[in-house]
């Protein structure tokens, strides 16, 4: 099947031109997944969906996750997820971090297993700040100089949900959705630091600014040089989208190949309500 593709500026990503409250067909959802392993990010435009809609999109991609925070799932769609920094009767309705929520990761990387694509949906959208930011591990990894591929590949990385809660807390003043969730007694789990794509064998450098406690057998200071001189290399300008939202996107990206993070939004002035999916 032969979809309406434009690149994005920046090296990696696309515009697709498709409904996708269209009827789904195996050519199509190949079609997709194939777009999405090749571009590794996917921005669908003027999309009008509800949760059952949403859940359809979700699944040409693949079988979607349920194991999700409780506190912030939509009842009767399993595994739509609320993402909101929106307050109603002094609770927040959504998955939300503080106004300044700032932090690479790809998710649910403290699991054992990855997730490997995730959807958002936006459906409240700010005038100002609120993007999403996407960093393309693949191509930064394949940029790294031979002897530090060489250095890395054998590393591992241990991603801990407690220093993410930890870490959230100290830059949101206490704020924290990781702190009270559902995951929040998982144990900490290992992922290679430059891990394989499954599909397209590509490696790609898997971070996380909160989220990884340090590099397996490296002292403190040795972890911390090698991980944050990775992240800068990775966040950097030539490996960056961002993507500024308009009501009716839907975003869908590889968390096997790239990295990435909200942007600072005034939640007194500006509201932000989107939808969320994973892929397992």
């Amino acid at each position: 099947m032969d979809l309406s593709l434009r690149p994005l500026a920046g090296g990696f990503g696309a515009r697709v031109d498709h409904n996708l409250s269209d009827k789904a067909t195996p050519s199509l959802a190949e079609a997709l997944t194939a777009a999405l392993h090749h571009h590794r990010l996917l921005v669908f435009p003027h999309q009008h969906l509800d949760h059952t809609d949403l859940l359809a999109a979700s699944n040409l991609f693949g079988i979607v996750d349920t194991d999700i925070d409780r506190r912030y799932a939509v009842a009767g769609f399993p595994g739509v997820t609320v993402v909101s920094n929106i307050t109603e009767d002094g609770t927040r309705i959504g998955i939300y971090d503080g106004d300044d929520e700032e932090e690479w990761h790809a998710d649910n990387s403290f699991k054992q297993h990855l997730t490997r694509a995730t959807l958002l949906y936006s459906v409240v959208t700010p005038q100002q700040g609120g993007e999403t930011r996407f960093a393309d591990a693949t191509r930064a990894f394949a940029d790294l100089p031979e002897i530090v591929k060489a250095r890395i590949c054998g590393l591992r990385a241990t991603h801990s949900i407690q220093q993410l809660a930890s870490r959230q807390a100290d830059a949101a003043d206490g704020q924290s959705s990781a702190a009270a969730g559902s995951f929040a007694g998982r144990d900490e789990v290992e992922h290679p630091l430059a891990p394989t794509h499954p599909v397209t064998g590509a490696r790609c450098l898997l971070l996380g600014s909160m989220v990884v406690k340090g590099v397996v057998g490296l002292s403190e200071e040795e972890s911390n040089d090698v991980l944050s001189s990775l992240l800068e290399h990775t966040t950097s300008g030539p490996y960056v989208y961002t993507h500024r939202w308009s009501q009716g996107d839907v975003v869908v990206w590889d968390n096997q190949a790239v990295l990435h993070t909200a942007s600072p939004c005034d939640s007194t002035r500006h509201r932000r309500l989107l939808y969320r999916t994973s892929i397992r």
